[in-house]
């Protein structure tokens, strides 16, 4: 690993400090070198708060070392007004000579307008270092931005013949630390989704419970859309939506009519419009099933346990290959991703 690459490093360490808090924002990290020394550090806090070079630039105590540094960004510098002002500038004020850059972000706004101010400006920029790193953990922002919908995580229990429940029956299949793993997952992720069969039979609250986090926003998607006015989803503790071909009406709750329930383009392209970066879909089969159908899916993470169902509601079926196994207790977690 070269010089560049190790500060790079740095930057996206930082950078992942902000998982789960600056959504829809990307999460950037940015360090600065002075004589291959770091006299700055800092990342994206907070979604509407200071970007990663804003709080870096500010972390140097002798701002006069600046014109003779080297600062490292994980995503290209903004070069507009949004709700702060363009990184870029800043950069140029401080007359900060040379920008190391991850990636080009695909924001529109941006989108390489920000390298173009700062190399015009005759900034020496260095750009792709860790490129595939850097787009790796802002997958969220990458594939909202490029393909104009939410990344789209599915996630299931299952039994170790292949079951993920039984019907009209609600039935744990994971472990206390697979509940704990869910719910940090839930804290990432903008929006959790659910069918209405699921949220009629297992009654849940989609909320995080088990550790100190945001709760994501409720989705669930409901052919009839009629669902038990007493719910878990209804009781306010977080933002509900229900898409359905039905305009039900349900306190704490937004519906939303759908021209088919069927329609993930519809579901998906709202979403986006509400700037709803990733969703978890957490079932249950038929919903899970409508995702794969439709190939609208970037990740897949199964808990399998080591209990037997024997029959029931049977898992869903992948062709793709695993990428991943991780033995957690009594469980093994696979993840899959989709190939582009």
């Amino acid at each position: 690993m070269n010089t560049h690459e190790q500060y790079m490093q740095r930057c996206l360490q930082l950078a992942l400090k902000g998982l789960g808090n600056v959504s829809p924002n990307p999460m950037v990290g940015c360090v600065i070198v002075h004589d291959n020394k770091i006299i700055g550090e800092g990342y994206h806090q907070k979604y509407g708060e200071a970007h990663a070079e804003v709080n870096a630039i500010n972390s140097v105590q002798d701002k006069s070392l600046l014109k003779s540094s080297t600062l490292y960004v994980s995503l290209e510098p903004c070069n507009h007004f949004g709700k702060t002002p363009p990184c870029a500038d800043l950069i140029l004020k401080y007359e900060i000579p040379n920008v190391v850059i991850g990636i080009q972000d695909p924001f529109e706004k941006v989108n390489g307008s920000g390298i173009k101010k700062l190399k015009d400006a005759g900034v020496n920029i260095t750009d792709g270092v860790l490129e595939e790193e850097c787009r790796e953990i802002n997958k969220r922002f990458f594939t909202f931005h490029i393909e104009k919908r939410p990344y789209v995580i599915l996630k299931w229990a299952q039994s170790k013949d292949g079951f993920i429940g039984k019907k009209n029956q609600s039935l744990r299949i994971s472990n206390e630390l697979t509940r704990v793993i869910n719910d940090t997952w839930r804290t990432q992720e903008d929006a959790v989704l659910i069918g209405g069969e699921t949220a009629r039979v297992d009654n849940p609250h989609l909320t995080v419970r088990t550790i100190e986090g945001r709760n994501p926003m409720r989705i669930i998607l409901s052919k009839s859309g009629d669902l038990p006015a007493n719910s878990n989803l209804f009781d306010g503790s977080a933002t509900t939506l229900v898409y359905s071909k039905n305009n039900f009406q349900y306190s704490n709750c937004e519906t939303v009519e759908m021209p088919d329930e069927t329609n993930l383009d519809f579901l998906l392209s709202d979403l986006y419009r509400r700037n709803i970066q990733s969703v978890i879909v957490e079932g249950g089969s038929s919903v899970l099933n409508q995702f794969l159908k439709s190939d609208y899916w970037d990740e897949i993470r199964i808990f399998e346990s080591e209990d037997l169902l024997e029959d029931g509601i049977l898992a869903p079926t992948i062709s793709s290959a695993i990428s991943s196994f991780e033995q957690i207790d009594n469980n093994q977690l696979k993840i899959i991703y989709r190939r582009k």
